[in-house]
């Protein structure tokens, strides 16, 4: 079927349009920010769940406050000065297609979960069009915002009424190994998702899960309606392989998803250790041997682990970024392929289904799109860039 044509959500003198497209499935889409505890060490994350359908509902901001633009200046190494005004004025009033706080519609036999762990710079809101594309085929996606230094900002609220602190991000320090920086991170970040699922089991369990941000979003309506015999864990990039990493942590996930996944940071002696499938999503232009080795590694030990790549994507492909119009954008965030991102996002949520379905057990019809899990199809081969044939 042809893309959901956008509605265009903002825009400005500048040319910066955000048009993201509303999920294809029979679900209408929610969406809440949930902050649980006053530390570091809490949790942050914006939760994706089908609801009720609601005329007027609000729509959420696509950047959620005007610190972002700052740090999107900072990972992006523009000044700040004249980078994240330009932003807020021009993407600013972007607002992501679902409803703000809408009313969570309650599933009997209960959806399944899926943790999202985002890239380097990146933070909570900017996988929006994946996370509400899966939400709207009927799973609950909590898309995490990293307190590790690799968001390009973040805050929590210390309990002093209403005081944030902000967390900015953080380059590898001189004279120290990446290897050893990054190591570290992916290991937090993992545990985060780890948490967010622990988070659910006492949703499930009935405890009392106090929002520190005062949402008009109760998490207790999901009591009986999250089914987490059935939940994965996904991400791009850095937060591809912090998927594979909760594969190992978290014995519940049972299966990971992993855009584009930046290897690198995982030590070699976990990769015996991943139990799990893994489906690698690779877009053409970013992986390096080393890290295609590395998947190769986990797919020779687990036949279900499987690894196709997206022709004529890059790196950023599987972000918002290439729903955002202009060339100005294209330029600073690298968000252009010659692929059509409406088309890249069909490709991507279709095999991220098929693979749901075979590995979390459900009952829909996500298996008509299996062809994709072995690189057949339009603009998808199999195997990582570099055994493409040549085109």
């Amino acid at each position: 079927p042809d893309p959901v044509p956008p509605s265009r959500l903002g825009h400005s003198r500048m040319g910066g349009t955000l048009a993201l497209p509303q999920g294809k499935g029979p679900q209408h889409v929610g969406c809440t920010d949930v902050m649980v505890g006053n530390t570091q060490k809490g949790l942050f994350f914006r939760l994706f769940y089908p609801c009720v359908p609601q005329a007027g509902a609000e729509q959420p901001l696509w950047i959620p406050r005007y610190e972002y633009c700052g740090g999107l200046a900072d990972f992006t190494q523009h000044s700040r000065h004249w980078l994240a005004p330009l932003l807020s004025i021009a993407i600013g009033s972007c607002r992501v297609p679902v409803s703000w706080n809408g009313p969570f519609k309650p599933c009997s036999s209960g959806y399944p979960l899926i943790i999202f762990s985002h890239g380097l710079g990146a933070f909570r809101t900017l996988y929006s069009s994946v996370c509400s594309e899966l939400a709207s085929w009927g799973f609950v996606v909590a898309a995490l915002e990293h307190r590790d230094h690799s968001a390009s900002a973040t805050y929590f609220c210390a309990a002093e009424a209403g005081r944030e602190q902000w967390i900015p991000y953080q380059r590898v320090p001189q004279g120290q190994k990446e290897f050893y920086f990054r190591n570290k991170q992916v290991h937090q970040r993992a545990e985060e998702c780890v948490r967010v699922l622990r988070l659910f089991r006492d949703i499930s369990n009935g405890r009392s899960v106090p929002n520190v941000l005062h949402q008009d979003f109760d998490l207790s309506v999901m009591k009986d309606s999250v089914d987490l015999t059935k939940v994965a864990v996904m991400g791009h990039s850095f937060g591809g392989v912090t998927a594979v990493l909760a594969l190992v942590k978290e014995p519940r996930f049972r299966c990971a998803v992993a855009l584009d996944a930046w290897m690198f940071p995982l030590e070699n002696v976990l990769y015996p250790e991943v139990p799990k499938p893994v489906l690698f999503i690779n877009t053409e232009k970013f992986q390096t041997p080393e890290s295609v080795a590395k998947m190769k590694r986990l797919s020779s030990r687990n036949s279900q682990t499987k690894i196709i790549t997206v022709l004529g994507s890059v790196h950023q492909s599987q972000t918002d970024f290439p729903f955002l119009t202009g060339k100005f954008f294209s330029r600073i965030f690298g968000a252009r392929g010659t692929l059509d991102p409406y088309k890249g996002l069909d490709i991507t949520s279709r095999a991220a289904l098929a693979f749901l379905q075979r590995h979390l057990n459900l009952e829909e019809e996500f298996h008509q799109w299996d062809n994709l899990l072995e690189g057949i199809g339009d603009s998808v081969v199999p195997e990582a860039p570099f055994s493409c044939p040549k085109l």
